[in-house]
């Protein structure tokens, strides 16, 4: 796994072979950040990555200059690579939890610009996902939430939804609320 762009461009890191996440790839993490590029300015967010599996999509905010990373992760394995990483890399501005994500997002209390959330694909009830984040009222007004999900799943309907990008079997389905002022 690399660091595509910013600071930490071009850091390699040596994911352990235990590890049960299936981190993006990096050509669908290009794909994402190319567009990103186009509707946010990076030294002005806050994330939550969700799912955070390496905390792959954390480092890419972070080296992209993102203010503040909540990870959440709730398999050991994982959340300690995380906490690694963040170590090896000197990174202050990355709190990580190991944590339930449904439990978090009911008693998490800070707000972000950016929600990324990458559960597992075989995740039971993924589809409740969207509604189980934008109800938490944890994004700001104007924000995105970003869900990656496989090609069986499908969120135009909803109605939040934004767009939709594909970068080869990834896909992301991005939704927003509007700023109602």
């Amino acid at each position: 796994m690399r660091i595509i762009s910013g600071i930490y461009k071009g850091r390699r890191l040596n994911v352990p072979g235990a590890i049960v996440a299936r981190p993006t790839t990096d050509f669908a993490k290009e794909g994402l950040f190319n567009y990103l590029n186009n509707i946010i300015d990076f030294e002005e967010v806050a994330l939550l990555d969700l799912f955070a599996g390496t905390g792959s999509i954390s480092y890419e905010f972070l080296s992209r200059g993102c203010t503040q990373a909540v990870a959440v992760e709730l398999h050991k394995i994982q959340y300690d690579f995380i906490v690694q990483t963040k170590k090896t890399l000197n990174i202050n501005n990355l709190l990580v939890f190991r944590a339930d994500v449904f439990k978090f997002l009911k008693t998490c209390k800070m707000t972000f610009d950016v929600i990324f959330a990458d559960p597992p694909y075989s995740l039971n009830d993924l589809e409740k996902i969207p509604d189980s984040v934008l109800n938490a009222n944890l994004l700001t007004p104007n924000g995105v939430f970003i869900l990656e999900h496989s090609a069986n799943y499908r969120f135009e309907n909803h109605p939040l939804f934004d767009c939709h990008r594909k970068y080869g079997n990834v896909n992301f389905s991005f939704f927003r609320k509007k700023d109602e002022n």
